[in-house]
């Protein structure tokens, strides 16, 4: 491809897309070259990201037909504060409330300040949190792997992200990080803050409120922020998890009670999205909710240059504001049920299909993790697969050719320049095509790893 006359940064000759996102570029230029060429065209089932093809909260759907606020219908589009409308940030805050105890959401004073969605929303975070570009000062201490995104997000911003890992073992699980092992981190490292997810993308974990209360005493022994990205609040599914906290585990399910200290430390951030949980990736809201009003102002104060959220999106998010308790929670609940069924069906698909392989069965989110180390010959890498099914590979499945887009995990782990990524053999699939395609996923994705494997002889 000809660059012309003139050059490009140097950033942008080095930038490589997102890996949630590479398999979908690929996959795109084939079908257009195919089509070009006269071919038939190959179908693929795209999980590599998670686009949620659920349909969204019918509330929403019907404020999109049908605005309420007057100004918008006669079209009167101006811009909104930067902070956003005030019942849009109040609808944030309502969903964050509606999964805590009374007694905690009826004294708890939060901040939001509405954004489009969660990547935007971290990188406004790690510049409130971390040091200089470039200095290696306060970094951002995450837990591997992480959400591919936000090392992307540092290295854009020149911010540095330091991590502890887990690794997952041969029966499906992530092992858990110790209260030890992150402390021993925060004092090697001095970060500025600490990143968890509770529903955690892209492993699968589940965050009890007990480690969560473990590591906000940490926070406020080493004065650092502790930053939740909350995008998938209510998505568990193992009952065991909610015996001892019947609310949905959360940075917000703690008083000076569990944690002394921590409601006067205003350390606490949350990154809300409506993006899953209310099936609306492509409505891309967001919002930072925080306890300290400093932090909002600051955040509000650095994005005034971008001006303001879609003011017709806060208007779609402000139709769940008069939503009560036990109408949010009723909604995520049909969703967990949803996701919950749809995973074990693949669980067991993929180990019955390609015995050997190590799959997860996550208790949150709605990510699985396949590891292919024990299957597959010498030197396989993950990304090489990726780009053959992107490529060049199908399967004909009841008459119709496919292929599978999966997100190879490489790029989820925070390695250093001579160490061994976990994620070569990785691949994440995210449980968002309809249900009749996901449950050909397995199927189709064994299909693919054989033809991949035998093309290497």
């Amino acid at each position: 491809m000809t660059q012309g006359i003139a050059q490009v940064s140097e950033l942008f000759k080095g930038i490589q897309p997102s890996a949630i996102r590479t398999a979908q570029i690929k996959f795109r230029k084939r079908n257009e070259l195919d089509k070009a060429a006269g071919k038939p065209l190959t179908k693929a089932i795209n999980v590599a990201i998670g686009n949620v093809s659920l349909k969204t909260h019918p509330l929403m759907i019907q404020r999109y037909l049908n605005p309420e606020d007057k100004d918008l219908r006669l079209g009167d589009w101006r811009y909104s504060e930067t902070v956003g409308r005030d019942v849009c940030n109040e609808t944030f805050i309502n969903i964050v409330t509606s999964f805590l105890p009374n007694e905690i959401s009826q004294k708890l004073k939060l901040f939001a300040f509405t954004t489009d969605g969660s990547s935007t929303l971290m990188k406004t975070a790690m510049l409130g949190v971390c040091g200089d570009p470039g200095s290696n000062e306060k970094p951002l201490l995450v837990i591997d792997p992480i959400y591919t995104n936000y090392l992307s997000i540092a290295k854009e911003t020149g911010r540095s992200i330091v991590s502890v890992r887990r690794t997952l073992q041969d029966n499906g699980k992530f092992t858990d990080v110790s209260v030890n092992e992150v402390e021993e981190a925060i004092k090697r490292h001095k970060p500025g803050a600490l990143v968890i997810i509770p529903y955690d993308n892209p492993s699968g974990q589940l965050m009890r409120q007990e480690i969560i209360n473990e590591y906000a005493k940490l926070c406020l022994k080493y004065k650092i922020f502790l930053i939740s990205d909350e995008a998938y609040r209510g998505l568990y599914y193992t009952s065991e998890s909610l015996a001892a906290n019947p609310q949905a585990p959360t940075v917000w399910n703690m008083t000076d009670k569990e944690v002394p200290g921590i409601e006067e430390a205003k350390i606490r951030i949350s990154l809300e999205t409506m993006s899953k949980v209310f099936n609306a990736c492509g409505l891309r809201m967001g919002a930072l909710v925080t306890d300290n009003q400093y932090f909002q102002e600051q955040s509000v104060a650095f994005s005034t240059t971008y001006l303001c959220a879609s003011v017709l999106d806060q208007h779609i998010v402000e139709s769940l504001h008069s939503q009560t308790k036990a109408q949010l929670q009723s909604w995520v609940a049909q969703q967990r049920d949803y996701y919950g069924k749809i995973m074990k069906q693949m669980h067991a698909d993929f180990n019955n299909l390609l015995p050997g392989i190590v799959v997860s069965l996550p208790e949150s989110s709605i990510y699985s993790v396949v590891d292919v180390r024990k299957i597959a010959k010498s030197g396989f890498n993950a990304k090489d697969f990726v780009d053959y099914c992107a490529n060049f590979g199908s399967a004909e499945i009841d008459g119709e050719k496919l292929t599978l887009l999966v997100a190879p995990m490489a790029g989820f782990y925070k390695t250093n320049t001579g160490e061994d990524n976990p994620g070569t053999t990785q691949m994440r699939i995210a449980l968002v095509a309809p249900e009749k395609e996901m449950l050909l996923v397995p199927r189709l994705f064994a299909e693919l790893f054989k033809q991949y494997e035998a093309q290497r002889d």
